[in-house]
């Protein structure tokens, strides 16, 4: 760009000198070269922090215009953002004046062009990024400018390079701020989560912080119920007597689902999930059951691209995780367990239904078709499909992941009928990877340390109720030792 050019954009000579000057350069655009490399460094940080550099570069960019000062802009952006980064000089000078107001003034005036520059944008946000990692005092600074008006904008620019930095200031400033999270969701916090969600689920996230934001919010702190709330589809509250669809859930919800899903099994050492949060995923899970009784088959696991049997099956893996968790009285005696509070809502009656509602594994089936198994009176007629490929198998997890260590839980499989059920299950299903697996970690949890239920298997074995052919059939028998009456299961495939 030419002088003449330049002298257009109302830029100050001094301005100009200054700038030519601390990189030796002789024009703007090489000296913003020459600084966004010098920048990189922690050394060249320094030196421009003792130079003063940031608050002539600030100046710079309240005095270039959009769109004709673009490639001056993202110029300046990026070596504002090179000198904040960790560099606490610079990050002190930011805050000091109305700095931080004349950058968000700045980039709202480019959000609202028609001819925005999502580059520009991202990077200046990436500046109050660096900044806000400063501490609480920068973080507040920020958050004052920004909150609630300019969050909730750009929060629906449907942009990955915008979000992605907009949810590390976000995150930033909330994170350990207890005080300030409840502000946050107790004003214009939920709209801009929202808004967030579902820039995340149409656009994707090319960085971490999303899951950070999210895993804290609603997994760490209790504000998972009212944003799956906050995203209903519209009159979804009117619904909840009829037949669950689709329209019941909206895939905004799905996606939050298999969002907390995917954090919860990657952290599942490291958090024990609040039992609000817990029973609320029971509660989705009962509502999205509805749509088994519909009969819709899949040929896919998750996601499937159908909202309803994603929310059903993303809320049966969370429920899964949760009840592979170590208990809370572990460290305190008085806690109430998750699991514990799930059964007492009937969690295992209704697994259990689900499970003997469906049509058997497809094996079987193929076997009773072909008349081989007539003796056994399986019938299929009013048997239900798998809604998703794995289903099944995320059924036995959770009931063998209750069953671990729970001898109340293994006498009210009993109490069911349960224990046959259970072990119908332990057959290698095409519909259900790894349904074996887990089918025989759930019958081992059911056994272990259970007398009664030991019993139970021990007579159903002498009245020829265990070994079933199509259990024999497939590699499974069971065994009681004459002696001890002591059950096992035995793999003989």
């Amino acid at each position: 760009m030419d002088d003449t050019a330049l002298s257009e954009l109302l830029v100050s000579e001094e301005v100009v000198q200054t700038l030519c000057s601390v990189s030796n350069s002789s024009t703007l655009e090489k000296s913003l070269e020459l600084l966004v490399e010098a920048s990189r460094t922690a050394e060249g940080r320094a030196e421009l922090a003792s130079k003063r550099v940031l608050p002539t570069v600030v100046e710079l960019i309240q005095s270039l215009g959009f769109p004709f000062g673009r490639q001056f802009l993202l110029w300046s952006f990026r070596v504002l953002r090179n000198l904040c980064a960790g560099e606490i000089a610079n990050q002190d000078l930011f805050i000091q004046g109305r700095r931080i107001g004349a950058i968000v003034n700045v980039l709202s005036n480019i959000r609202k062009c028609l001819d925005t520059d999502y580059g520009i944008i991202r990077t200046g946000l990436q500046v109050l990024a660096n900044v806000s990692l400063a501490g609480e005092e920068h973080q507040g600074c920020i958050w004052n400018e920004i909150f609630p008006q300019e969050c909730l904008a750009l929060a629906k620019v449907r942009r990955r390079e915008v979000c992605d930095p907009l949810c590390m200031i976000i995150y930033t400033c909330l994170d350990g701020n207890p005080e300030l999270v409840a502000e946050y969701f107790s004003g214009s916090g939920l709209p801009i989560m929202r808004e967030i969600v579902r820039t995340t689920a149409e656009v994707g996230f090319g960085e971490d912080w999303f899951k950070l934001l999210i895993s804290r919010i609603c997994l760490e702190q209790p504000y998972f119920p009212p944003l799956f709330s906050e995203l209903a589809p519209v009159g979804a509250a009117n619904s909840a007597n009829s037949e669950v669809t689709g329209i019941l859930f909206s895939s905004e919800q799905a996606f939050l689902l298999r969002m907390v899903s995917e954090i919860l099994n990657e952290r599942l050492e490291e958090i024990i999930v609040p039992n609000d949060f817990a029973l609320c995923v029971f509660e989705i899970f009962k509502k999205a059951s509805g749509i088994v009784n519909s009969g819709i088959r899949t040929n896919s696991g998750l996601p499937t691209g159908s909202t309803a049997i994603d929310v059903l099956g993303y809320s049966l893996a969370i429920l899964r995780d949760i009840c592979a968790q170590k208990s809370q009285k572990d460290s305190n005696e008085e806690a109430i367990d998750a699991v514990d509070l799930l059964l007492s809502f009937g969690l295992i009656e209704l697994l259990l239904c689900l499970l003997r509602d469906l049509e058997p594994p497809a094996i079987i089936r193929r076997t009773v078709q072909r008349g081989e198994n007539n003796e056994v009176g399986t019938s299929t007629s009013s048997s239900k499909p798998c809604p998703y490929k794995g289903f099944r198998r995320d059924i036995v997890a959770v009931i063998g992941n209750c069953t671990f260590g729970r001898k109340h839980v293994q006498d009210i499989i009993r109490g069911r009928d349960g224990i046959l059920l259970l072990l119908q299950q332990c057959v290698t299903d095409e519909e259900n990877p790894f349904l074996r697996e887990w089918g025989i970690w759930s019958v081992r949890n059911l056994l272990e340390g259970n007398s009664e239920n030991q019993q139970a298997v021990a007579e159903l074995e002498l009245q020829g109720g265990v070994n079933t052919p199509e259990i024999a059939r497939l590699g499974l028998t069971v065994e009681v030792d004459p002696n001890s009456r002591l059950v096992r299961l035995v793999n003989i495939s």
